[in-house]
């Protein structure tokens, strides 16, 4: 089953507001050069706007990676990665392990562009900065979906599960930014290792809970 293109910001044109062009000319930048690499006048050009109308929405270079962050969420964490897991796969188990069929199709693109709250990370050393507590909750948010899926597939301590499962994407991710092209099947079948160990006491008690159908 093929994967779906990855959702982008809207592309600039007349008939966006100039905080729409501004957003996804950052939102274009940002995910394939990182935050500290792109400067404003960049973003203005790139976005066709005047640097006042840019500053009258985003006072600060550093709201404007906020609003990144949050999209980067709305397109890759949930209108992306999640809904493609749930198109692909009907219980939790399954869909815990299509994440990385997600992700192998994603390392093949010539487009791969590595993960953008991971980058954040490596880019802002300073545990108090806006956009370092901000990824970090993003993050946060993706360990949410997991441990629903492990409790969905009957995982006892979900929130540790989610927390090792989470090590795995991550690192496939990094893995793939490397040149690993199969990092992704590689943290599937530990994935699977890790799931017989957790599911292993399991057994006798009733299956796991299907979840409910993706709609749409």
């Amino acid at each position: 089953m093929k994967a779906r293109t990855l959702p982008r910001a809207s592309a600039s044109g007349s008939t966006l507001g100039a905080r729409e062009r501004v957003l996804s000319a950052a939102y274009d930048l940002f995910s394939r050069k990182g935050i500290r690499a792109v400067g404003i006048d960049t973003i203005i050009a790139r976005a066709g706007v005047a640097k006042m109308s840019f500053y009258r929405h985003f006072p600060s270079k550093d709201e404007l990676v906020l609003a990144f962050l949050q999209k980067r969420e709305q397109l890759w964490t949930h209108e992306w990665l999640e809904a493609e897991v749930n198109r692909r796969a009907v219980t939790p188990r399954k869909r815990l392990l299509a994440i990385f069929d997600v992700f192998d199709e994603w390392f093949q693109r010539e487009d791969f562009e590595g993960c953008s709250f991971i980058n954040v990370l490596l880019e802002v050393v300073d545990a108090d900065h806006p956009a370092r507590q901000a990824t970090t909750s993003h993050l946060a948010n993706i360990r949410v979906l997991l441990r629903a899926l492990a409790e969905g597939a009957g995982v006892a301590r979900s929130d540790d599960f989610a927390r090792k499962w989470h090590i795995l994407m991550k690192g496939s991710i990094v893995a793939a930014g490397e040149g690993d092209r199969l990092a992704a099947r590689r943290a599937q079948a530990v994935g699977r290792l890790l799931l017989a160990a957790e599911l292993d006491g399991r057994r006798g008690q009733p299956h796991e809970r299907m979840a409910e159908p993706c709609s749409g």
